[in-house]
């Protein structure tokens, strides 16, 4: 029995009290209002959903308002101790009799505290003597205790504990409580005052639910009304990303793990610490699901259904598409109310025509793997006999014996051809293997054959576990070299952006693709991608695609070599050549002949996304739209996911935000449910929601794109995240972060000898963080560094990004006339090149410089001009950045006498302050900087006045009485 909240008072010592579970926000909030218009809750919902969680953060909030905290946690054997949970809640009110803070259990002899002997004391005594008897205090009778004078007392301590100060009362596994303790709860709170709320959280149990069960449930303590009823459902995929972010645990997996848990965190952090915890890295959610404590969790889910019930659950799991109906026929009568029985446990769900869906990935993977052959050659043979689909008769068929079978795995290689022509590749994928499974080791030939035929389709499907599984078998046979390659250049498709680890598949297929030119041009083109992407070396991935363009078409091979022209006019792009829009016309010529398998990796893809680097976006936007109709009707949720992303970076730079945001979601959305990698889609996200959603949720979104893609090993999304994060930190005023991560993207880019500054356009931003961290000559550097090679290659918009940060140069330099004259014609660019929100963040930036030239009227003109911009495209968050009050943010007068006029503007805002009595960890904090660049800015401010304190400071700025410190907008001074 756990007894006493285990919450500390704000100020005492004690663990720290936990943080609002994530993605529980608007849950608790929820819960709270209840509390204080009902004092009644009841949380209800499966086991591991966070219902402990979410009555823990409710419970903090209440220790942070000085209320007593009752925390009483029930045990699996407490329901047949009577009165075991009433003495528990007696024991816990005695230590909470000093008033409010941590409460803790008795102590181990049993002997009471003062405090609880005076709680004692104010009972009249047959109820006194009832509560002793209650708690093993006193002897107990042959006739027991006295019911009436013990619900007495019971109530009388409750009542007395509420008139000191508020109560709240949490009662956890409330369906575990004994029935005489919950009657005699349930009377203390049908005569409690209001000061007492209570929290009762239950956790369901199939069977005492069952109707017609020997097993009786429990009442409730109070009846409860469709409001004090709240439901804790399982955390949504994005939601599950966060949770493991937050526990430290691999996020990339995230619409995987999501998958096989049902959103269950408990079951979540289970699966991503196995996964942690992994050797090798793992492509897939069937293969998270063995690992032990995952699997040991998904047991336990399951074990509170009976072995009826569980066998009627393995023939849900052993079917493609079950339901009621279909279990009935294969055997089971009483399929109907075992699956009733399920889906009040939480482990499946049923609609209205009884189809089945298991909560949880992890479930019916158990149920398979914990039934021994015979129940689940019994189970497939039952399921056999009344489908009524040709394909799944013949899987059931084969699952249902471990014999092969040349007759029946022709007949399963021909379902497979089925289902992939239906469109499903998943069930191709699984009947692709079952086929080669099935084959007789005497047909070596043949099976070799459908095992490289199951690998490759798991591949298409995106199935890496099986494609591992084909791929192992192949290797341990005697398979032609050019088998080999083709197995392992499957499981190579179904890595994603994780290629790292993987060197050695790469090393044995170039030795066994020796001597024959097709398969050495594929391998090569493999090694195209991985050096760009887990290497981060782009000069290699061109050498490498150069090399498989020129192999694949001395064969004959077009799409291949399309595929690597492709990969060479991406590479030549980013390496600044001028080739570039000469090999990717190449390959827009070859695609026209032989049609690309998608458009993923495609040039067609490519061309979209050199008009996005050109900002040709009328171009982009309408070549999309013409191209997405078709790939959300034939295409793979790969293509779709790439166009979604690649749209909603088109229309973030656009100013259409609305379908920014649309787009983003639904590439993440298909993510998710898709299983795959999630940092494109977090990238994408967080580019939509910095133009029209949120700037915090913008760097929320870049922070787990960044976590994903150090996980992958994946440097282009890794240096893309990182840069939206710099960025919004900018914008929001963090300037000194944002100089750290845009520091992190320069190296990066260095790294990987990026020359084009279109593709990513982190020069003007690290430049703009470098003035804002009082480093002008640096930002000058940066500037001066990018504009020749924009200028070679033609890159106009870029250009006016850093005629931007020029102009905040300027005027940081003292010549803000000329900055002035810059931002208003930069803004005027901005609009003809189709740039929306670019030119209200440089209207932004001229209504500051305005303000500092004393020109109030000019820069509320430039402020209203931003403003409706922002408000045309439903750029939010820039809309508020416009609506700073220019009056709120008093300037210095530009005319400055003497060693005053030497200060730039940002010395002397750290002058002002200082000078005012601001330590530097202050003036650090108020200005977005660091403590080190606080600390070498007042030594050359001190050096420029000729002072040597903080007082000679002070009195310096004494002949300037105008002068004070400029307030900060809240969105910091880097916006402009």
């Amino acid at each position: 029995m756990n007894v006493g909240a285990y919450l500390p008072r704000a100020g005492v010592g004690g663990p720290p009290v936990p943080p609002v579970p994530v993605g529980r926000a608007e849950l608790l909030d929820r819960l709270d209002r209840v509390l204080h218009t009902r004092g009644r809750a009841l949380l209800t919902g499966p086991a591991g959903v966070g219902k402990s969680e979410v009555a823990l953060a409710i419970a903090a909030r209440a220790e942070a308002r000085g209320e007593h905290v009752l925390w009483l946690a029930t045990l699996p054997t407490d329901r047949g101790i009577p009165g075991a949970a009433a003495a528990a809640l007696v024991a816990s009110v005695a230590a909470s009799a000093t008033g409010p803070g941590p409460q803790t259990a008795p102590a181990a002899n049993g002997r009471r505290t003062a405090a609880d002997q005076d709680a004692l004391r104010a009972l009249p005594g047959p109820q006194r003597a009832a509560v002793a008897m209650l708690c093993r205090e006193a002897p107990v009778p042959e006739e027991g205790w006295d019911r009436i004078a013990l619900r007495l007392g019971l109530a009388g301590i409750l009542r007395t504990l509420a008139a000191r100060s508020p109560v709240l009362l949490v009662v956890d596994g409330v369906q575990r409580m004994d029935p005489e303790s919950a009657d005699l709860l349930r009377f203390a709170l049908h005569l409690a005052p209001p000061a007492l709320r209570v929290i009762a959280v239950e956790t369901p149990d199939a069977e005492a639910y069952a109707p017609g069960s020997p097993v009786a449930g429990p009442e409730p303590l109070w009846v409860p009304s469709e409001a004090d009823v709240l439901n804790v459902a399982p955390l949504h995929a994005d939601e599950i990303a966060e949770l493991l972010i937050h526990h430290r645990l691999p996020s990339r997996m995230a619409g995987r793990i999501h998958r096989a848990s049902g959103g269950n965190p408990r079951l979540a952090l289970a699966i991503g610490r196995s996964l942690a915890d992994a050797r090798t890295p793992v492509h897939h959610a069937e293969a998270l699901s063995l690992s032990g404590r995952a699997r040991d969790l998904a047991r336990q889910l399951l074990g509170v259904a009976s072995p009826d019930v569980r066998a009627t659950l393995l023939l849900a799991a052993l079917a493609l598409r079950p339901s009621a109906s279909l279990i009935r026929r294969a055997g089971r009568p009483t399929a109907e109310s075992d699956l009733a029985t399920a889906e009040r446990a939480g482990l499946i769900t049923l609609t209205e025509d009884g189809t089945v869906a298991f909560t949880a990935g992890v479930l019916p993977s158990t149920l398979v793997h914990d039934a021994c052959w015979i129940e689940r050659s019994r189970g497939h043979a039952a399921l056999a006999g009344v489908v009524d689909d040709p394909v799944e008769k013949v899987r059931h068929r084969a699952l249902a014996t471990d014999v092969p079978d040349e007759r029946l795995a022709a007949e399963v290689a021909d379902a497979a051809d089925a289902a992939r022509r239906r469109g499903n590749s998943a069930l191709a994928a699984e009947l692709a293997l079952l086929a080669a499974e099935s084959t007789p080791g005497r047909e070596g030939k043949q099976r070799i054959a459908r095992l490289v035929d199951a690998a490759e389709e798991a591949a298409r499907a995106a199935r890496a576990d099986l494609a591992v599984r084909a791929a192992t078998d192949l290797l341990s046979r005697d398979a032609a070299p050019a088998d080999r390659v083709r197995a392992r250049l499957a499981v190579l498709d179904t890595a994603g952006q994780g290629l790292t680890g993987l060197d050695e598949i790469y090393v044995h297929a170039m030795e066994d693709s020796e001597g024959d030119t097709a398969l050495r041009a594929a391998v090569q083109l493999r090694l195209a991608v991985k050096y760009v992407l887990a290497d981060g070396d782009p000069v290699r991935s061109r050498t490498a695609a150069v090399e498989s363009a020129e192999l694949a078409s001395s064969v004959g091979d077009g799409k291949t070599a399309a595929r690597a022209l492709t990969v060479r006019a991406r590479m030549e792009r980013f390496l600044g050549s001028p080739d570039a829009e000469r090999v990717l016309a190449e390959a827009r010529a070859l695609e026209m002949v032989e049609r690309p398998l998608g458009v993923r990796n495609a040039a067609q893809i490519l061309t979209i996304r050199h008009a996005l680097f050109d900002d040709r976006l009328g171009d982009a936007h309408d070549q999309l739209n013409a191209l997405l109709p078709l790939v959300e009707r034939r295409g793979t949720v790969e293509d779709a996911i790439e166009l979604f992303n690649t749209s909603a970076e088109v229309e973030a730079r656009r100013g259409q935000c609305a379908a920014a945001l649309s787009h983003a979601g639904r590439s993440l959305a298909l993510t998710l449910e898709a299983g795959l990698s999630p940092g494109p889609a977090w990238y994408s996200l967080a580019l939509a929601e910095t133009a029209g959603g949120s700037f915090a949720r913008a760097a929320g979104y870049a922070r787990r794109s960044a976590q994903a893609s150090e996980e992958e090993g994946d440097h282009v999304f890794l240096s893309r995240s990182l840069y939206a994060l710099g960025r919004v930190q900018l914008v929001t005023g963090d300037v000194a972060n944002a100089l750290e991560t845009l520091r992190r993207v320069q190296a990066g880019e260095r790294a990987q000898s990026a020359v084009d500054p279109s593709m990513l356009r982190w020069h003007e931003e690290l430049a703009e963080a470098l003035l804002a961290n009082d480093a002008p000559e640096e930002a000058a550097g940066v500037l001066s560094d990018v504009r020749p090679v924009a200028e070679r290659l033609g890159r106009t918009t870029v250009l006016l990004g850093c005629a931007r940060v020029y102009a905040l140069c300027l005027a940081a330099g003292g010549k803000s006339d000329e900055a002035a004259e810059l931002l208003a014609d930069t803004a005027d660019r901005f609009e003809e090149a189709g740039l929306p929100l670019e030119r209200g963040r440089a209207l932004i930036a001229l209504a500051r410089v305005e303000r500092r030239r004393r020109r109030r009227s000019a820069a509320q003109q430039a402020l209203q001009a931003a403003a409706t911009v922002f408000e045309r495209s439903g750029a939010t968050p820039w809309l508020a950045l416009a609506s700073e009050t220019p009056s709120g943010a008093a300037e210095p007068a530009p005319s400055r006498d003497g060693a005053l006029s030497s200060l730039t503007e940002a010395e002397l805002h750290l002058a002002l302050l200082v000078g005012q009595g601001a330590s530097n960890q202050e003036a650090a904090a108020r200005l977005y900087l660091s403590v080190k660049t606080v600390e070498a800015r007042l030594t050359r401010i001190y050096q420029k006045l000729d002072v040597r304190s903080r007082a000679q400071l002070a009195t310096a700025l004494t002949a300037w009485p105008g002068l004070r410190p400029p307030a900060i907008p809240a969105d910091g001074p880097a916006a402009g």
